[in-house]
């Protein structure tokens, strides 16, 4: 006679092991039991959060609406130096630029595909209208255009009678009093369903209740007001739960706002204020040596992608970098030894 497991505790085992398709098909059954069992309710839904989460930390590809409507900017024509729009000269001594590949933004090539650098900024509106539109849409193309149209169907896509959880239904203030249902509820709405203004209702409400004393809701608030555009708003809220905890997404969340509102140096001064607070952390030192690298600062970039590679020696791309920068610097047997 065979031993069945609990079939909770067997979801949760393919929770962990990430098989969350499987997770998700036994919380069905379970719900369709119990309908009011919560946990296999909250379970159900970390589980299809999760097939379609996507790290929001790294800046991702900004499109032709978002560059060329820009109206965040402060000044019409920035100094060098202080700009990621505006290509500068190389600073610092390092290969000439003359010998080094090029993007269609006047930058070179660092031989690392990372987000955001994956198509220059189109510096014209006729270099705007002649990039390729990859939307299905007349709408110009923005960084929403494909990934967000796609987790907004992730829902239809799992569950083929409809969506799990039906969101204009959801009595948001009665969720956001219970505070192991809320944030659940919330990466839910966020990440899956794709409706970030129910997802900002949600986390307002759920800040109140919480007096305002929660560093995570605040950081989900900024996060929604990214997405809307809100930059300011977002920055205000970054800042605000930094100071009530300090974190290094947190950090790069803000970075990542002020890099938007092309606003390098402020972003660079805030990441060296983290590394005094998390000494010897790859991803504030990897953000730095990414400005620099954007702003043409090459030996400077450099230096920071070693002391990535002090910290983390598997870190492909400071090596990926390093490994060109020599090999612009007519350095090919060095440029070999990273490669390698």
């Amino acid at each position: 006679m065979g031993l069945d497991m609990d079939p909770m505790f067997l979801a949760w085992s393919y929770f962990r092991r990430r098989k969350f398709q499987f997770c998700a098909d036994i919380c069905t059954q379970l719900l369709d039991e119990n309908a009011y069992d919560q946990a296999a309710w909250s379970l159900k839904t970390r589980a299809l959060t999760e097939m379609v989460y996507v790290d929001e930390v790294d800046v991702e590809q900004e499109g032709i609406a978002e560059v060329m409507l820009d109206d965040s900017s402060i000044a019409q024509i920035a100094r060098p130096g202080t700009s990621l729009k505006l290509p500068g000269v190389n600073q610092g001594g390092g290969p000439s630029l003359a010998v080094r590949p090029m993007s269609q933004s006047g930058r070179p090539i660092t031989g690392f595909v990372r987000p955001g650098t994956q198509s220059g900024r189109p510096g014209t509106m006729e270099q705007a209208i002649k990039t390729p539109r990859t939307a299905y849409t007349a709408q110009p193309v923005t960084s929403a255009s494909g990934r967000f149209v796609r987790l907004g169907t992730a829902s239809m896509l799992t569950n083929p009678d409809g969506p799990f959880i039906n969101i204009s239904r959801l009595n948001l203030a009665k969720y956001a009093g219970k505070a192991n249902l809320a944030k659940t509820l919330f990466e839910y709405i966020f990440h899956h369903e794709n409706d970030v203004k129910t997802a900002l209702d949600l986390a307002a409400l759920a800040t109140e209740q919480s007096q305002f004393k929660d560093w995570w809701w605040k950081v989900q608030i900024g996060k929604c007001y990214y997405r809307l555009g809100l930059y300011r708003e977002a920055e205000k809220q970054f800042k605000s739960a930094i100071k009530q905890q300090e974190m290094v997404d947190t950090i790069l969340y803000l970075a990542k706002v002020y890099i938007r509102l092309d606003q390098p140096l402020t972003a660079l001064s805030l990441f060296k204020q983290g590394l005094d607070r998390f000494p010897g952390e790859v991803t504030l030192l990897t953000g730095i040596a990414r400005i620099y690298d954007e702003m043409n600062n090459i030996v400077s970039a450099t230096e920071y992608y070693k002391e990535v590679l002090k910290q983390d020696n598997t870190n492909v791309e400071s090596i990926a970098c390093i490994g060109s920068n020599h090999f612009y610097s007519d350095q090919p047997e060095i440029a070999l030894r990273f490669y390698r």
